[in-house]
């Protein structure tokens, strides 16, 4: 069975070297779908491109809240523009940062959110939200969408967060911190949540799993989020990543068009 990674950015420019050996190769090496979100205009841009280029390759358009200051109206229309191709299969990625002091106002970066949830409720897409120490607020803000689908990825809230989501139909997203030692929440978490509601993705280049941590990541690394995952909630790692693989299909509305595969 292959393996889905649901968030990769392909895009980022520690691929420049190498891109499309690394792309061309994930197929041979068991990575048979991937998704990669855009964080702003010309990422987006990008991601469509690559997902034009790659057939394995999917693409997610959005603002990220480290890349929302200046955004204007004219980048929301370019946004939806993108969102009519026919391989974005999401608004992502989107939500808030609250880490870095130098991002955006918390209040804009609201505005920014809501602007792109109110473009998913629209177009009925699903949407990938990133949440960095802004539990409380990605939590209100997503529960005045009940429409909306989607994903927190690389979740990093409680259990009782993540319990709230749940029972509204979203998905959570684990990652290569699952991996690391001081991954005492995250145990935690996947207790609380059910095998049909798990996706699995590396975030590469970033967050790279033990024993590769500290080197670059790719989707050719995800097999070891997929076995820490899987020790925790009491299956092997081949059922682990059979299940991520159709919860991904249909997190994304990709199970007609991928049920071949």
């Amino acid at each position: 069975m292959p393996i889905f990674d649901t968030h990769a950015h392909y895009d980022s420019g520690s691929f420049n070297a190498d891109r499309e050996a690394v792309l061309s190769a994930l197929p041979e090496a068991g990575v048979g779908l991937v998704v990669d979100p855009g964080c702003d205009v010309p990422s987006s841009r990008a991601v469509v491109a690559l997902a034009e280029q790659f057939p394995h390759v999917y693409a997610a358009v959005g603002i990220h809240p480290e890349d929302c200051a200046g955004c204007t109206d004219d980048d929301f229309d370019t946004i939806r523009t993108l969102c009519a191709h026919e391989k974005v299969v999401a608004i992502g990625e989107i939500g808030l940062d609250y880490y870095w002091k130098e991002n955006p106002p918390k209040e804009f970066q609201e505005q920014v959110f809501r602007r792109q949830m109110d473009l998913a409720l629209e177009l009925d897409l699903p949407v990938i939200v990133h949440d960095r120490e802004a539990h409380g607020d990605s939590l209100r803000i997503v529960l005045d969408y009940p429409a909306v689908r989607g994903v927190f990825h690389c979740f990093s809230g409680s259990p009782e967060m993540a319990a709230e989501l749940l029972k509204r139909g979203w998905y959570l997203g684990f990652d290569g911190p699952i991996t690391y030692k001081n991954a005492k929440r995250a145990p935690e978490v996947a207790a609380v949540t059910p095998l049909d509601r798990m996706v699995i993705e590396t975030d590469a280049p970033y967050m790279t799993p033990v024993p590769f941590r500290g080197k670059r990541n790719d989707s050719r690394y995800l097999p070891y989020v997929a076995e820490k995952l899987a020790e925790w909630k009491g299956v092997t790692t081949e059922e682990m990543i059979d299940i991520t693989w159709r919860n991904g299909l249909r997190l994304f509305g990709l199970e007609e068009r991928e049920k071949t595969v």
